[in-house]
Order: C-alpha cells, then sequence, then structure tokens
C-alpha cells in the first residue's frame, strides 16, 4: 500500500520539529531534537450487520467522508472500550438498537481518501432490541431487500457484507 503519512509538524514528547526519516526499513516521522519516532497507525473501527428476513439494516451518512450515502452502522473505537463495547455503542448511537448477540464477521484493511488508513471490524448483530431511529452521525435508518440495495459508501463495508451473507444458513 503506498499511503501517504499524515504531516506531522511538532515531536508529541518535546515540542521539537518532526522530519521524515527511514527508521527500522521504512520512512517514518522522527524528531529532530529528542528523536523520537511517531508511529502512525490504522485507526480501529467496528462496523455492524444486521440481517433480517432477506433485508440488511443501513444508515444514510450525514458527515464526511461519503455524505448522503448508505452505509453499514458503525464507527470508531474510542480510548478504553473493546471492539464489541464500541460495535454495540454506535450500533446504539446510529439506529437506536440495542444489540445483543453478535458474531465476528472479519477484520478489514480499508483506505479511506489518501490520507486515512482504517481496519475495520465487522461483527454480525444475532439478537437486537428497541425501535429503530436514526441519530448521531445517521440522517435516517431503514431496512433494505438485499437485492435491491443502495450502493454502500464504503467498499469494506460491502465486502463485510458479503463474507456475512455467505454465511448465511
Amino acid at each position: 500500500m503506498n499511503l501517504q503519512l499524515p504531516s506531522i509538524r511538532n515531536c508529541p514528547m518535546c515540542g521539537g520539529r518532526v522530519a521524515l526519516v527511514t527508521r527500522e526499513g521504512r520512512e517514518r516521522p522522527v524528531c529532530a531534537s529528542c528523536g523520537h519516532i511517531v508511529y502512525i497507525n490504522p485507526v480501529p473501527a467496528a462496523a455492524l450487520v444486521v440481517l433480517d428476513k432477506g433485508r440488511v439494516l443501513l444508515t444514510l451518512r450525514n458527515v464526511e467522508p461519503q455524505i448522503g450515502m448508505w452505509c453499514l452502522p458503525g464507527g470508531f473505537i474510542e480510548w478504553g472500550e473493546s471492539p464489541d463495547e464500541a460495535a454495540r455503542r454506535e450500533l446504539l448511537e446510529e439506529t437506536g438498537i440495542t444489540g445483543g448477540d453478535l458474531s465476528l464477521i472479519g477484520v478489514y484493511d480499508s483506505v479511506s481518501g489518501e490520507r486515512l488508513h482504517v481496519l475495520v471490524i465487522a461483527y454480525r448483530v444475532h439478537s437486537w432490541s428497541g425501535d429503530i431511529v436514526p441519530g448521531d452521525d445517521a440522517s435516517d435508518v431503514r431496512w433494505f431487500e438485499i437485492d435491491s440495495m443502495p450502493p454502500l459508501a464504503f467498499s469494506v463495508h460491502e465486502r463485510a457484507l458479503a463474507e456475512a451473507l455467505g454465511c448465511e444458513e
């Protein structure tokens, strides 16, 4: 993957200027003052596949990236959260439903735009409760028939959905 590193100007340890230097076999931001290597890691996120009688639950994004497009419920894992805790929180925030039994579909590498590298952990939601209502960064949430759903905002969501459907009995 040839992904441009985000621009880092100052060292988070001492405030010194940072420059790209080859360290540990690759180009990395390194502080010219203290030598601290600033490691830039993928951002972890969770996505959820909720299926019911040949339908999938999708949310309509009201924030960038891909504002106005449909996607699986999900979002970034916050500090101190486990991936499944984040998945349940995002499901509730975006759809109004509380996720019960979850199973792992897979872990996916996703690059959005030129500078965002996301590691998406996708779950299948086997049980839930509550009423579906859009919230947080979703302006709408609704069920779509699998064979007539809109294009999804992120290819990683398409891959997770396809794998979830392949696991259907």
